[in-house]
Order: structure tokens, then sequence, then C-alpha cells
């Protein structure tokens, strides 16, 4: 039982910053100091960090690029794109017209239980949420205010121009503070390091070790200074990628997939010379 006399983490972390900082890289220098003393653990240090740096990142850091928005057409019928829907396992899809900067509405999953109920009294525009539509300037802490406020989960990121740049989710925003939230759907969660997809695709984990991808993909990396794909990738970048950047390494493209604001995920990876790798 804790003991009520003694103080908590944050009474001795707000005892701990009596000196005012000056400054923000001040303010991270003493919460690393506190962290030293243990007056308390990685994890909330890594939260705190978080919160400050929403405070600094736009909408355009995080969202998800526009080539990488998995959407619906308002002219299919169920039948047709419900397969996509079960293997994306998204919870909302933006459902378009003629193309990715005509966004008409949100379509929740749980909606298409009314289809299989009574399917021919579905209409798929009449089952649509309004979207939200945001600025890539847009900073990460109005954004999730206002998530909070209008119980949004999702928002249309457009550019400068209006043509949609891409989308956010409340999700992402999160994930800036508390690091990577995985669900019974993420890659993350399956035992595979390195999945085939279509079209000479690979998912690949970023903790998977170098030895085990050279072994599938016949490459010679060496694990000398960097022992996983994710700190291979980061080298060569040379910072910390986001979501939708890619780089050619050798033969081979690298697409970050998923990443926060500590570290890389997911990558999808691909031969720009269409050769096989081995099994």
């Amino acid at each position: 039982m804790d003991d009520p006399s003694k103080p908590s983490w944050l009474e001795r972390l707000s005892a701990f910053l009596l000196r005012e900082p000056e400054d923000r890289e001040e303010l991270i220098e003493l919460l690393h100091s506190a962290f030293d003393r243990n007056l308390f653990d990685a994890d909330a240090l890594a939260m705190i960090e978080g919160v400050l740096q929403v405070s600094e990142l736009c909408v355009g850091d995080i969202m998800i690029p526009r080539s990488q928005m998995d959407v619906l057409s308002v002219d299919q019928a169920v039948p047709d794109f419900l397969p996509f829907v079960m293997e994306t396992a998204h919870s909302r899809f933006p459902v378009i017209g003629d193309n990715k900067d005509q966004v008409l509405g949100i379509l929740l999953a749980k909606d298409l239980l009314r289809y299989f109920a009574t399917p021919d009294d579905f209409d798929l525009r009449d089952s649509l949420r309004p979207a939200v539509f945001i600025p890539e300037s847009k900073r990460l802490n109005v954004l999730l205010r206002e998530f909070r406020e209008t119980r949004n989960h999702m928002a249309i990121v457009v550019d400068e121009y209006g043509g949609v740049a891409g989308l956010v989710t409340i999700e992402d925003v999160i994930e800036q503070i508390v690091g990577d939230i995985e669900d019974e759907y993420d890659f993350d969660e399956t035992e595979d390091h390195i999945v085939p997809q279509k079209n000479g695709l690979y998912r690949v984990k970023a903790v998977t070790e170098l030895t085990d991808f050279n072994q599938v993909f016949g490459t010679e990396f060496s694990d000398e200074d960097y022992d996983t794909v994710g700190g291979l990738v980061v080298s060569q970048f040379r910072h910390l990628p986001k979501r939708g950047e890619s780089i050619q390494i050798g033969e081979l493209e690298f697409l970050v997939l998923r990443a926060d604001s500590r570290r890389i995920h997911t990558l999808q990876v691909q031969r720009i010379h269409h050769t096989t790798p081995s099994s």
C-alpha cells in the first residue's frame, strides 16, 4: 500500500523544477535530470516529451499521405468493396466520387451491419457521416482538442490549393504522446516478421534482425553497427523518418508504413529489379 505521507512522483518532480527553466531545451534537460534521479520512470518521461512535442508538430508532420489512403468509391456495390474492408480492417473509410480530391463523407465499418440486416434498403450515400477537412498547418494540440470536443476520430487533410493531401486520425495524434497504439489487427502483433504481399511487396517489422532479413532477401547487409532493419534504415535516412518516406538501399526500396515520434515500426520492402527473394 502506498504511503500517503510519501510525496508522489509529480510532487517530487514539481519540487525539482522549482528553478524555472528559461527555454524548452532547459526544461527537457531538467526532465532528463529528474529521470536520472529516479523521480519518475522512462514511460512517464516519454509521455511528457510527447506532450511537449505535440504542441510543436503540425498535421502535415504525421498525416497518412494521400497515396496511402484506403478509400471506397461511392459507385461501388457493398459486395464489391466488402473484401477490401475486411482485409484492411479499418473502423472508418473515406468515400470518394471520381477521385481522392472528391471526398463525399466517411463510412463507419459498423454501419455496414445495417446492410446485412436489410440489403435492399441499404444506401451507401445515406450512410455516410460528414467529412471534416483541416489544413496541413493545423497544430496537433489544437486538432486533439477539436477531436475531443466534436467526437470525430478522422479528418481529411487538404493542401494550400484545396486538394486532398492525406488524412489523420485521433489515434495518430495520441500515438505522438503515448507511443504506438496496437490493436488486434495490427501487423506488429503477428509472429511473422516478414510477410509477402501482392505484386512483389513485403511487410517487414523494423525489429527484424538483419541476419534474418539477409537470409530471406539474399542481401548482405552488415550487422556490425546495426542489429535490425529499422536501425539500418534510420542510419541511411540520417533522421527518424515519418510515415510515407522511402529510401533505396542497394536493390531494395524501403517505405515507412508505421512510425511514431520515437521509432519505426513497420516497413514495406520491394526490389527495384524484379527478382523474387529466396524463401
